[in-house]
């Protein structure tokens, strides 16, 4: 994302605030900065979880897949 697609997004979020009753523009731009900053928190919560969950699926898989090889008889 370039720097005035980045600009764009935030006149829309500051538009659409002031569309709702925001008058003051430097409220608008805060609001729509502390929207911007939730949903960034929220995806990072999500990633952070998402890979939580991934790590503890692998580490299940290692274990299973260390006990059948531990438990079955090998060739040679």
């Amino acid at each position: 994302m370039n720097l005035r697609s980045l600009a764009a997004s935030i006149e829309e979020r500051v538009t659409a605030l002031q569309r709702a009753g925001v008058r003051d523009p430097f409220k608008a731009l805060m609001l729509a900065a502390l929207e911007i900053t939730d949903e960034l928190n929220r995806a990072r919560d999500e990633q952070a979880k998402d890979s939580g969950d991934v790590e503890a699926r692998l580490g299940a898989l290692v274990e299973l897949l260390n006990r059948v090889t531990s438990d079955s008889p090998r060739r040679g």
